[in-house]
């Protein structure tokens, strides 16, 4: 499906969430390609904001074939785009935890093989501040003694694949924050044993101190899994996560 010269001049669809920066973003992310909203992409997410800093999101789109990309943001944060994340050989899931500045539209947009984007979201209420309040670990002072410490455990699933969890230690810095520059990371790449990427993404700041990412790589049980990360400041970071050999999951 290509979008006619007619359907790029109208702009985007109207917005079932009334959000007034909605026709801006779609503009920015979306271009001229086609948008429409698609229940089909579930996004996921508490029904109110109990921590404004880290609040949990799920993007699902496995129902949908041929996802190519996946965009996770907020209409209303300062920093809207949390994640740009493209499953070249994982299912279309993705889950995170993000910082929130006030009441907002949390989106889920997933572009497929043809160009076209399908969309899903909701509000969600929250207290706000939480892109301009300081890391917890600079409060406490002890960031640079574990930047870059990553933890990871992958596992087989019922239906084929596995799925990889991730967390970091780095501080995430949105540089709305008095005397403290922006600095986060700003890439991820999971890889099997012969280097070829499973999976990618970009992350901008408005993710969480101490990032945790859940995706669902293509791999089989007991094959290695190599994770490659960079932030602002140029630092690499590289981990090897073995897929087990049984879930501890039971199967539903």
């Amino acid at each position: 499906m290509v979008a006619s010269t007619d359907q790029a001049r109208a702009g985007p669809p109207a917005d079932p969430l009334g959000s007034p920066m909605w026709t801006a973003h779609a503009r920015t992310l979306f271009g001229d390609d086609p948008v429409r909203f698609d229940r089909r992409v579930k996004v996921d997410f508490p029904p109110i904001a109990e921590d404004q800093r880290v609040f949990p999101v799920s993007i699902d789109a496995r129902a949908v074939p041929g996802v190519a990309r996946m965009i996770l943001f907020a209409d209303l944060n300062p920093i809207p785009v949390a994640i740009d994340y493209r499953p070249e050989r994982a299912a279309a899931y993705l889950a995170t935890r993000i910082k929130l500045d006030q009441r907002t539209p949390v989106r889920g947009a997933v572009q497929l093989a043809d160009g076209q984007w399908l969309v899903s979201g909701g509000w969600i209420d929250a207290t706000g501040g939480g892109c301009s309040a300081p890391p917890a670990s600079r409060v406490k002072g002890d960031w640079a003694q574990h930047l870059g410490e990553i933890r990871g455990e992958a596992w087989p699933l019922a239906g084929g694949g596995n799925r990889l969890r991730l967390s970091f230690r780095h501080p995430m810095d949105t540089g709305l924050v008095a005397n403290i520059p922006t600095y986060h990371l700003e890439t991820l790449a999971v890889k099997d044993a012969a280097g070829a990427t499973l999976a990618s993404m970009e992350i901008w700041a408005s993710v969480a101190e101490d990032p945790a990412f859940t995706i669902l790589p293509l791999a089989a049980p007991g094959d290695t899994l190599t994770v490659e990360a960079r932030d602002t400041n140029g630092r690499d970071y590289r981990a090897e996560v073995a897929v087990a050999k049984q879930s501890p999951m039971p199967p539903r």
